[in-house]
Parts: C-alpha cells; sequence; structure tokens
C-alpha cells in the first residue's frame, strides 16, 4: 500500500522525504521482474505466454480441421504431434480452433436424397411451376416427423463456424434413429390445415387408413370434390393394400413422391 501511495505521490511532482518511508524500506523499489527497478511502480513490458504452435502449425490446423470437421481435439492434437513433433493439451487446441472461428457443435441430421430424388424433384418442381392459386388451393401435403426423446448425435461434434449450421458440410445423413420417441403428422393446404396427429407407436398401414385417412384426410375430400389432390411420400405403410383400398374407394388422386396416381 505504501509502495502505491509513494507512485501517486511521486506522479504528482510531490517530493516525499526519506523519512517518510519505513525503516526497513530505503526507496520504493520492488525486486520482482515483472516491475521495472526504479523509483516508479510500472509493470514491465511483456510479450505474454510463449505459444507453443508455430504460425506455419496454425494453417495446418485450420485446414485439417475443416477437411475432417468430425476430428476431435484430442485426435488432431496427435495428428499434429506426429506431423510435427509439437505437442499440445486438447484445450489449446480448442482455443486454436476457435481464433479461425470453428467451435464445436453437434451436427445436423437430414434425410438421404439419391440422384434420382432430386431429379424426380427438380421435374415435379418444373412441371407444376405454372400452376395458379386455385389449383394449389386444392392440394393437400402430408407428412410425419419422428422425434426422438434420446439423443441422436452419440456425443459426435464436428468444427463449424456460425451461421454454418445447415450447410452440406456440416449436416450427416440419416432416417433410422433408435430409443423411445414420438410420431408427430400433420397435413397443410392453402389457407386451411389438419391438426396435428401424435402418437407414440409406429406408424402402420392400419393406423394409416383409420386414423389419418379416415379422421383428417376424408373431412377436406368430401369438401373439396373430384378435385381434390393428397399428396404423401412412398412409405412402406402409406402403400400398403389396405390404404390402396381405401384410397380406390374414395376415387381420389394422389401424389406419391413425385408420381401422380388415379384411385
Amino acid at each position: 500500500m505504501i509502495f502505491y501511495v509513494v507512485e501517486l505521490l511521486d506522479d504528482w511532482n510531490v517530493d516525499v522525504p526519506s523519512w517518510k518511508y519505513p525503516g526497513n524500506l530505503e526507496s520504493p523499489r520492488v525486486s520482482s521482474p515483472r516491475f521495472r527497478n526504479d523509483s516508479k511502480m510500472s509493470r514491465c513490458y511483456s510479450t505474454g505466454r510463449f505459444q507453443i504452435t508455430t504460425p506455419n502449425e496454425d494453417p495446418y490446423l485450420a485446414v485439417t480441421a475443416k477437411r475432417n470437421r468430425r476430428i476431435t481435439a484430442s485426435d488432431l492434437s496427435r495428428q499434429l504431434s506426429s506431423a510435427t513433433g509439437t505437442t499440445v493439451s486438447r484445450q489449446t487446441m480448442y482455443r486454436r480452433l476457435g481464433h479461425i472461428g470453428l467451435y464445436a457443435h453437434r451436427p445436423v441430421r437430414c434425410i438421404p436424397l439419391t440422384a434420382t430424388h432430386c431429379r424426380l424433384r427438380l421435374t415435379w418442381s418444373r412441371e407444376h411451376a405454372l400452376w395458379s392459386p386455385q389449383q394449389w388451393s386444392c392440394v393437400m401435403f402430408s407428412d410425419e416427423s419422428r422425434f426422438s426423446l434420446q439423443s441422436d448425435s452419440r456425443r459426435t461434434l464436428i468444427s463449424r463456424a456460425p451461421g454454418t449450421r445447415y450447410h452440406q458440410e456440416n449436416t450427416i445423413e440419416r432416417h433410422r434413429y433408435g430409443g423411445a420417441g414420438w410420431l408427430v403428422w400433420g397435413g397443410i393446404i392453402l389457407g386451411s390445415r389438419t391438426d396435428l396427429h401424435v402418437q407414440s407407436v409406429t406408424m402402420t398401414g392400419h393406423i394409416y387408413r383409420d386414423v389419418i385417412l379416415e379422421q383428417h384426410v376424408r373431412l377436406f375430400r368430401g369438401a373439396m370434390g373430384a378435385e381434390f389432390l393428397f399428396m404423401d411420400d412412398n412409405a412402406r405403410p402409406h402403400r400398403a393394400n389396405i390404404v390402396d383400398e381405401c384410397l380406390q374407394s374414395e376415387e381420389s388422386t394422389v401424389w406419391i413422391g413425385q408420381h401422380t396416381h388415379r384411385t
């Protein structure tokens, strides 16, 4: 505390007689190497802690992490050690990746699409690009989604920059999830929608016919008449024989994926 008072008085150009210092201190000098050894108490210039990785190794880490987004910090540290002989900790590796904007996140799961799927979807979109709002008002789009109650990432993290969550290199194609979950079905139409159907069991052909078609789709079919179009995908429960028989009895047009079938 005395050192700070003496430094403050010295900054104000106030003479401090020597008898003001305690008997065991002849001057406000300190022996710590962090401070200058003079009459003032000021911190010496320091560059901070020595950086373990070199400027040539940092770009190597950036390129390696971007090429393999699923590589962990520990694996990246071992790979650097085998390539250059430099050993760094996992926490240091996290900081190096953070300097280039890469942070650990869970990957986004998406449904895998083949080249045939993409081609058929593009063809279907071009065929109906000139449809009027009145024509689209008779089309019902439906789909169901399964929400898993357990983590599907299995603790698999990727390195990505903020704002790139849905980029192709940050997604994992997968359409099967294990564990318990809930299945939600819904249908949308221009200006309206169906009620959401939620169930904890797997969708079957009987449930799809008795619940989805009979309780939800038939209401819109009766209100719109023969112009009604119902679109679903080619999932196995949707193409069961009992479902096809139900649709044939209704004499409605069904879009299955990218193909139109009148039943």
